[in-house]
């Protein structure tokens, strides 16, 4: 009931506007009269639409008045007929479900031995720290956690920053890559002398000599001696390792570095008979056979890397090794 009254007491006003114009006089007082009928009139109808609106989108209640006055009042007739069927039209929408902005998530547990970790993860190191686009100050925090990696895998990448455009960059990778190879070669002097001063046949002797071939090798194994260092490094290791065997020739883990140290020299066919040795003095098969693989392959003897890689398979090998097995099954 309300809400007619306010339809037709609009009407009224309108009415009333439009006809103060028909009479057909200029005047300012007409002009006036027009305007306050029809502000009334919009009013009354901004009242009407906004109490047919639903709930949801009535509010805040002020600024909606304003809106649909303005229109009302800016565009006559066909304004009133746009508030009164734009409402209508509201009123038809099927109301929307309720949108959560925001969930609750659940805090991991925190684990207490990781609290003092660098930030950095070997995954995507390379990258970033080949990203001179990156902040310095970054990068040599990157750099620094390289430290408490293996160097098998940090030395390839401090070498690659050696050319880097940062001076500052270059220079930590140098000192860091110096540092390492000056604490091998601090270590292989300790050793050198301790096994010049044992007795001879003695287990400090043995066990002096084991340590040198063990140094010489962490030197190529870390990436710290390139060119003709390499291979007077891997000849340095290879007399050591020779020279242990010769006190104990029953050690599997020294023919297993004996052939480490031959494939590595280029001699495929010495080092498969030293992986053979491992083999028979229980050396597990998991440990050998990537290694009898890749001398089958570097003797053209593809079918045998492939039997090879196959019977690996049947173990739970690592990760990394699962791609090449994966391959060649394939082939």
């Amino acid at each position: 009931m309300f809400r007619s009254k306010l339809i037709l007491a609009a009407l009224a006003f309108e009415s009333s506007a439009w006809s103060s114009l028909a009479l057909g006089s200029s005047s300012d007082r007409v002009l006036l009269l027009f305007l306050a009928a029809h502000a009334a009139s919009s009013a009354l109808i901004a009242s009407f639409a906004w109490a047919l609106l639903p709930s949801r989108m009535a509010r805040p209640r002020l600024p909606v008045l304003l809106f649909l006055f303005g229109m009302g009042f800016t565009v006559p007739l066909l304004g009133f007929v746009g508030v009164v069927a734009g409402v209508h039209y509201l009123r038809l929408l099927p109301p929307r479900g309720r949108q959560e902005r925001f969930s609750a998530v659940e805090l991991p547990e925190i684990d207490v031995h990781l609290g003092h970790g660098t930030g950095f993860r070997q995954a995507g190191m390379r990258a970033f720290l080949a990203n001179s686009a990156a902040p310095i100050a970054s990068r040599l925090r990157a750099l620094v956690a390289l430290q408490n990696i293996s160097g098998r895998v940090a030395s390839p990448l401090l070498r690659d920053v050696l050319t880097d455009p940062s001076e500052d960059i270059r220079l930590l990778a140098y000192g860091m890559l110096d540092s390492k190879e000056k604490h091998l070669n601090e270590a292989i002097h300790q050793q050198a002398t301790r096994l010049h001063d044992a007795p001879p046949d003695s287990a400090e002797r043995l066990d002096a000599t084991r340590k040198l071939a063990d140094l010489y090798w962490e030197l190529v194994y870390q990436d710290l001696a390139q060119g003709d260092l390499r291979e007077h490094a891997l000849r340095q290791s290879l007399g050591y390792t020779e020279q242990a065997l010769a006190s104990a020739p029953d050690d599997a883990a020294l023919h297993l570095r004996h052939g480490r140290l031959r494939q590595s020299l280029g001699q495929p066919l010495a080092a498969r008979a030293a992986y053979d040795r491992a083999l028979t003095l229980g050396m597990p098969k998991t440990r050998i056979i990537p290694y009898l693989a890749e001398v089958a392959y570097d003797l053209n003897d593809h079918a045998g890397a492939r039997a090879l890689m196959r019977e690996l398979g049947d173990w739970q090998s690592l990760p990394r090794l699962r791609p090449v097995i994966a391959y060649w099954n394939r082939t």
